[in-house]
């Protein structure tokens, strides 16, 4: 997993800047139920998404586990950017309106823990909003996509579209429409993706397979192209509903 400390400096610049997280904010206000006033970003990084969620209007908190992310966060949603654990957040039960996890639970092996904590903190009513299938959306079907394919591993992925749902089952979370969102400045290069494999990025892809980056990086020096980005990737954000007390499964009341 990357250090998100050492991290925090080329962020923005190598994660699609503005444009992806504009993309990303007006995804999650898509999602978001009439009423909604407070809304706890968790995983919230350098604050790029957070801040154009508060711009709306709404009373918008960062989470964040990351001293560096939470001081770039800092200056753009002054004196509500919040150190925590995603498993254990500093707010009472059923006190917020809705909690948004974009681009986090590809990245833990205790994504359950982060759906079950975010239940907790909802209200009833109140819509937990979280990127899906993060890994597989990667895959936009280009000449970069075909050679690492054989390489990753079948079903991986922490934030799988269906264990998500079943965690948020689990925990008083009935799903609800979704939606998607192009990740701006995403798209991959050759060049770029050799460097990144060199770094570390991409290590949820290939659980239980090995793999010599080296080898990978070898081959990905051979295509044509080096610095032409292929597709921008297609983001999928899922929306799960806080069932009111007593209510059955598969039955949400706003």
């Amino acid at each position: 997993m990357l250090d998100y400390e050492t991290e925090a400096a080329r962020y923005d610049e190598t994660r699609g800047g503005v444009p992806r997280a504009a993309a990303a904010a007006a995804a999650v206000l898509r999602l978001l139920p009439p009423g909604t006033r407070t809304l706890v970003d968790v995983a919230c990084g350098t604050g790029l998404v957070t801040a154009r969620l508060a711009r709306t209007g709404l009373a918008v908190y960062g989470i964040d586990a990351a001293d560096a992310m939470l001081r770039a966060a800092a200056g753009r949603i002054p004196g509500r950017a919040v150190r925590a654990d995603a498993r254990r957040l500093p707010l009472p039960d059923g006190s917020v309106d809705a909690v948004s996890a974009i681009w986090l639970l590809h990245l833990v092996p205790f994504a359950e823990e982060i759906v079950a904590e975010a239940a907790r903190v909802l209200r009833p009513g109140g819509v937990l909003v979280a990127t899906v299938d993060k890994d597989a959306a990667h895959d936009v079907g280009s000449d970069i996509d075909a050679l690492l394919r054989p390489h990753r591993a079948a079903g991986a992925g922490s934030d799988r579209a269906d264990l998500v749902t079943a965690h948020a089952a689990a925990h008083d979370l009935a799903p609800a429409p979704g939606t998607t969102f192009t990740g701006h400045g995403q798209g991959a290069s050759p060049r770029g993706t050799a460097e990144k494999l060199r770094r570390g990025y991409f290590a949820s892809w290939f659980h239980g397979t090995p793999v010599s980056v080296d080898l990978l990086a070898t081959a990905l020096a051979g295509l044509p192209d080096q610095d032409r980005r292929r597709d921008d990737p297609a983001y999928r954000l899922a929306a799960f509903v806080k069932r009111a007390p007593g209510t059955a499964p598969g039955v949400t009341r706003g």
